[in-house]
């Protein structure tokens, strides 16, 4: 009996460690069949997360996913929940550690209503066609999917090499994962949200 109530232990402790978090975040995730779609963040821990989400895997999938804040998790599904699914984040306890800090900050920032609440959320711009010039300075049209302050989704014939630099209208960024599409940008420096628009479809 003492054998069988021990395996519960680590779940119970994990439980216990990791106090989910009401948060508000936005960003995008991949399903094993390389699929990807928008997604919303409704709770958070270091352990895992749920999402509101248009595209459900199955329990047990692996799920990578692009947080605005948070950056780059991946885990399993481990149930589906209304609209959505939760999922387990497979983390070192250092990027736990990490991850535990950086939604004290969220949590205390929504609690204060600052004004950085919304300030990496993803617009559709008005104008989606820009150009982008590669290292090598050729320029080519390309269709912004979304954009916010910290970067944009491209959708384009030809996609530049990861981690190469790149120019989006006069805004210089990084080229940071591949979409289905197209790919992903994430700027050298945050945007100002006033001249953003104007900044990434410049000629």
């Amino acid at each position: 009996m003492a054998l069988a109530n021990r395996k519960f232990l680590p779940a119970a402790e994990e439980r216990r460690r990791f106090q989910r978090v009401k948060v508000h975040l936005l960003g995008r995730y991949m399903l094993p069949d390389r699929r990807e779609f928008p997604c919303q963040v409704i709770n958070m821990s270091p352990g895992g997360l749920a999402l509101l989400a248009p595209g459900i895997g199955n329990v047990g999938d692996r799920v990578v996913a692009y947080l605005d804040h948070i950056g780059r998790v991946e885990g399993k599904i481990t149930r589906i929940i209304d609209n959505g699914f939760a999922m387990t984040i497979g983390a070192t306890p250092r990027k736990r550690d990490k991850l535990a800090a950086q939604l004290t900050w969220l949590a205390n920032r929504d609690i204060l209503n600052l004004p950085e609440d919304r300030r990496h959320d993803r617009i559709v711009p008005r104008n989606p066609i820009a150009v982008l010039t590669l290292e090598d300075g050729t320029k080519m049209t390309c269709r912004i999917i979304d954009l916010s302050l910290s970067g944009a989704a491209i959708a384009a014939e030809n996609r530049p090499p990861l981690k190469s630099t790149v120019l989006l209208g006069r805004v210089q960024g990084r080229v940071v994962r591949n979409l289905e599409d197209g790919f992903a940008l994430e700027f050298m420096h945050e945007q100002p949200a006033e001249t953003l628009e104007e900044s990434v479809t410049a000629r």
